[in-house]
Parts: structure tokens; sequence; C-alpha cells
């Protein structure tokens, strides 16, 4: 056992030194660690990310140099190597793999300085397309990962020719962290912005299945309609709940060790589709729906593309669906109107049992530190509100 070394985020540098040291077989680092409270993690593990998600379930999650580097070394085989740019908290595993991934490529990455926005994105990019900018000599390509928000709000901006040229520069843009609504990625795809949609979580490591494709070392397969992994990136386990871990990571009759994803989905001709949580489903009317489901349809009308569905206790149907979404985002007309094409489309693809009940505004949607939608906050905003 090693006693882990409590870690804050916000300083990319120290932590891309601990991080290097970690991997080297030195002290684990542990991401949202309590301070002042002794945590010891098994042998091997170089870091460990306690983690909510968006159901605000504590968990720690161990991750091993191994898994760590595994994973990153399949992303250089299937997108390339060059140069990182990181835009999301070290302490998140999509922004802990940039750092990874320039340890392993030998490379620099870059920071964005202060706040993320379009002319920060802009100027740290545009810097690193120079000559001098501590990738050896010539132009790098350069790569980055980002949650779809930050997408849209680059794409937003794109008037401005420096953060539309920014956008352009990168050889990919990896997104991840939840689903990225179909309007955003074709809007991208218009403006030659190359984006690949990634699947995954801390229990893998990361991203592990690129536009639907897994990775060369990983293998997905479904259970009773439930995806699970297997492949040398699958976390040690979560520290402290053994429990959870068996029940989490599993192994079949040929001793092959799989993560249980709770995400059901089916894999066609290799080509993994992820159709939802199998926890993230209401009963209407003793109907059972899909909100992830819900919201992908919803997220397709203008004005939702940021939207989150989010289920509510209904006196008639026992729960009910809400569109929730931030008042700066919808477009200048009626919340009716919304609402109505809204249920119209969820209607023609899934049935009228599945339409949402109400659209309701916030000033803005809470987030995780990760910049995922914090469900749990914004469900409690949308039963007060309801």
């Amino acid at each position: 056992m090693a006693a882990l070394i409590p870690t804050e985020a916000d300083d990319p540098a120290q932590v891309r030194v601990a991080l290097r040291d970690a991997l080297d077989g030195g002290s684990p680092l542990g991401f949202g660690m309590v301070a002042g409270t002794p945590v010891e993690a098994p042998e091997g593990v170089a870091v460990v990310i306690a983690t909510s998600g968006s159901s605000g379930i504590p968990k720690r999650v161990a991750l091993t140099a191994e898994a760590l580097r595994s994973s990153a070394e399949a992303t250089a085989e299937r997108i390339g190597g060059g140069r990182w740019l990181l835009a999301l908290p070290a302490g998140y595993v999509a922004g802990l793999q940039v750092l990874v991934r320039s340890i392993v490529a030998g490379t620099e990455p870059a920071v964005i300085d202060g706040r993320f926005s379009p002319r920060s994105f802009a100027e740290t990019t545009l810097a690193m397309l120079r000559p001098d900018a501590g990738a050896g000599t010539g132009i790098p390509d350069l790569f980055t990962s980002l949650v779809p928000a930050q997408v849209a709000t680059l794409l937003d901006a794109v008037d401005d020719t420096a953060v539309r040229a920014a956008l352009q520069a990168y050889r990919a843009i990896l997104v991840g962290g939840q689903s990225l609504p179909e309007p955003l990625r074709e809007r991208a795809a218009d403006l030659g912005v190359r984006l690949v949609r990634t699947y995954g979580s801390t229990e893998t490591s990361g991203g592990c299945v690129y536009d639907g494709v897994p990775l060369e070392t990983v293998t997905v397969r479904t259970i009773d309609g439930e995806l699970r992994i297997a492949g040398p990136m699958l976390a040690e386990g979560y520290l402290g709940d053994d429990a959870l871990t068996a029940r989490t990571f599993v192994r079949d009759d040929h001793g092959i060790r799989w993560y249980r994803t709770g995400d059901l989905g089916l894999v066609e001709d290799g080509v993994v589709r992820v159709h939802g949580r199998a926890d993230n489903v209401i009963v209407s009317g003793g109907i059972n729906i899909s909100l992830d489901r819900v919201e992908r349809i919803v997220r397709r009308v203008p004005g939702l593309h940021q939207a989150v569905v989010v289920g509510v206790d209904d006196e008639r149907w026992g729960e009910a669906s809400v569109i929730v979404v931030a008042r700066g985002e919808v477009l200048r007309r009626s919340e009716g109107e919304q609402l109505e094409q809204a249920r119209e489309a969820v209607s023609k693809e899934i049935g009228a049992h599945a339409r949402p009940a109400r659209l309701i505004l916030v000033d803005e949607l809470d987030v995780l530190t990760s910049g995922k939608p914090d469900r749990e906050a914004i469900r409690r905003v949308a039963s007060e509100l309801r």
C-alpha cells in the first residue's frame, strides 16, 4: 500500500510533474480527496479520482499507471501524435489524459490561462502553431479534449476569424463527457472542424470508443442490453468499496475482466451504439421511458441543443419528463412553440407516452466541475419550479 498525495487540479504544471512521478512508480495522486485524511492505495495505483458523476453517488476510482498509459497509447495509435491543449480540469479524467498523453509522447501540453472562453481558446491555440512553441521544429499536429458545452460556445463564436481558425487547426478534437448533439456535430463538419465523439468513463481511463469504434486494445459487448468493456485501460476498482468493485468489474468464464458500464446499447458490425443509462429511466403511466433517449431527440430542436431532460413526480402519471434549458440558449419564440415542437419530435420517434410535460427556463444550468450537467441539481430545481 502507498499513501495518496491529495492533489489540487488548479495548477496543471505541478500536476504534470507529480503525475510523471506517479506513472513511474512514485507516490499516487488523489484528486477530489479531503486534505488531512490519510488514505492509502494498492501498489501499482497511480491516480485516484473521486467523482460523484451526474447521479451524486460518490466513488473513488483507482487507476494504475499501466491503465493510464495503455489508454494514451491506444489513442495515439488511433488519431496520431502531436501536441495537446488542456482545456478541462486536470482532476477530471479527460483533462488528466491530456497530461498523460503528453507525458507518453514526450511533448509539452499547452494550458489555457484563466477561464475558458472563445478568445482564450483561440489565443492559446494559435500560439501553439508557432514552430518554436515547445514542439521542436515545424508546426505540430494539434489535439484537445472538450465537452459539448465548450464546443457549442466555440461554434457560436466562429464569426471571430481567430476562433474559427483555431477550431480548424486541430487534427482532432475529442468530445466526451455527455452525448454530442447531432446539430453541433453537423455545424462543426460544415466548418471543417474535426470532432471525434468519444465514449468511456473514469473507470476506463477516459474515452475508449471513438466515433462508435472501440480502440485497438478494447473489446465491447452487450449482456442483457448492458454495454460491457474489456481492455488494459480498466480501473482497478473503487478505493474502499470492495462490494461495488465486485459488482461493477466481473470476470467471465475465460477469466477476462469486464467493466459493467450501466449503459444500455448494442454492438452492430463492430460499431457501438449507446442508448442511455440503464438507471436514467422513469416509469410514467406504467411505461418505462429512457430520459437519455428523450433528451437526444429534444436536443435536435433548434434552440434546445443544450437542454437537459429530467424526471419529476407527477400526480397523474407517477413520473413525467421535463425539459430544462438556460434562457440565453432558446430562440426568440414562445416556450409553448418550442415545447410543442419537442413533444412532436419525441412522439414521432418514441411515442406519445414519452412526450415531455413541460419546458422550464432557468438563468443557468447547474454543471459539475467536469463540465457535465449536474442532473441531480437540475432535477431538484425542476421539481421546485414545476
